[in-house]
């Protein structure tokens, strides 16, 4: 007699935000796909889409034409009033069995929080206060560390754990190469480095966070903090935060016609566990560019947007009697037309299905991201 095949469990999410890298995004050809929250939640068999949420009306009307059985509501309050309504009984809305068989009645285990950096604050608190499963919250945690920790107590009070969409901590680069870190022996330095046309920082636009420092440096800190997470759990010290505080600023270049905003800095730190941590970032380059470079006794790792790159210590080719750093071989990472293929948005998704199976940890937590936010306040301080 075979065994009974017991149906894996679907996840209901909401995506609120229908906009760039809550929609839009997955359209673009260049990028690797999936791109957008939509998208790689589409993807994900284990999960399907009931609603999306945007007071953007022309932004919902394209979503919904991609998504035609899902629900469509210009705010997450207007959301689970239709979903409450929607139910017999609210308590059906967490009956597994009736989840799987009857899904879009049900309010969403899942709720994206994928609006701009303005809204971020207001949205989770109504999302977190309505106790979903999960929230999914779109990088950088908040405007401010203020703000972050009003989301904290929030998602404390009410139990809901909060994934923040920091996508390097997912990415199958990104992981071979904390993996690698044990691998080049001692570490001596990390540069990171971001480029971009974006001011830097600007004092006045503290309100929308418009300025690349929050928008793309949260990026910068956080995976940096990844790495030292690795060389800390390497070095067999007991796990903890990886802190970069105290940094001294360098290589500070202001708007030429505008002296308040920054468009260039460089902070350097020093840790237990690195003597040398720079982030360098440019808000003056005519083009884009994220990079890593970790250097350690014995190897080397340079990383970025669509490459990586391990060495290691060999023989040398030039020299006698030398050792030289050559790229090591026996790692392969997947290409696509040249670029390596990384599943980060895919990875993050399945990452979230893992957690509500109760099979996997969130790799990228609230904690992480306001950690990250911590390492920008402090800059900005420096910078005012």
């Amino acid at each position: 007699m075979s065994e009974k095949i017991v149906p894996k469990k679907i996840y209901t999410a909401a995506v609120v935000g229908t906009g760039r890298i809550g929609f839009s995004l997955g359209f673009d050809k260049k990028r690797e796909q999936p791109a957008s929250h939509t998208m790689a939640l589409n993807a994900n068999p284990r999960v399907k889409i009931i609603a999306g949420v945007d007071k953007n009306p022309e932004n919902l009307s394209e979503w919904k034409k991609a998504n035609p059985a899902a629900r469509t509501f210009e705010s997450v309050e207007k959301m689970y009033e239709a979903f409450a309504e929607s139910c017999e009984k609210k308590s059906e809305c967490r009956d597994e069995n009736r989840r799987t068989k009857n899904a879009h009645d049900c309010e969403p285990d899942i709720v994206v929080v994928a609006v701009n950096e303005d809204a971020h604050l207001s949205v989770a608190l109504e999302a977190i206060s309505h106790k979903p499963r999960l929230l999914i919250l779109e990088k950088p945690v908040a405007l401010n560390l203020h703000e972050a920790e009003k989301i904290r107590r929030a998602a404390k009070k009410f139990s809901v754990p909060i994934l923040v969409n920091h996508e390097r901590r997912f990415a199958m680069d990104w992981n071979s190469a904390a993996e690698y870190i044990k691998k080049i022996g001692d570490v001596q330095s990390i540069s990171a480095r971001l480029f971009s046309g974006m001011r830097l920082y600007d004092p006045g636009a503290e309100n929308t966070g418009g300025y690349s420092l929050i928008h793309d440096g949260t990026h910068l800190a956080d995976i940096v903090l990844f790495l030292l997470e690795a060389i800390q759990k390497n070095t067999g010290a007991k796990s903890g935060r990886a802190i970069l505080k105290n940094p001294i600023l360098s290589g500070i270049v202001f708007d030429k016609k505008n002296k308040k905003i920054v468009r260039n800095l460089c902070a350097h730190y020093s840790t237990k566990f690195c003597p040398s941590v720079n982030l360098e970032m440019s808000g003056r380059s005519r083009f884009f560019g994220f990079e890593v470079d970790v250097i350690g006794t014995e190897g080397r790792i340079f990383i970025g947007n669509g490459f990586a790159k391990f060495f290691h210590r060999a023989e040398s080719k030039l020299y006698s009697g030398f050792f030289s750093l050559e790229e090591d071989a026996q790692i392969v990472l997947p290409k696509k037309r040249g670029r390596v293929q990384t599943g980060y948005f895919s990875n993050m998704v399945q990452n979230a299905v893992d957690f509500l199976d109760g099979h996997a940890p969130l790799k990228s937590t609230l904690q992480t991201g306001m950690n990250a936010l911590e390492i920008l306040e402090e800059i900005k301080e420096l910078l005012t």
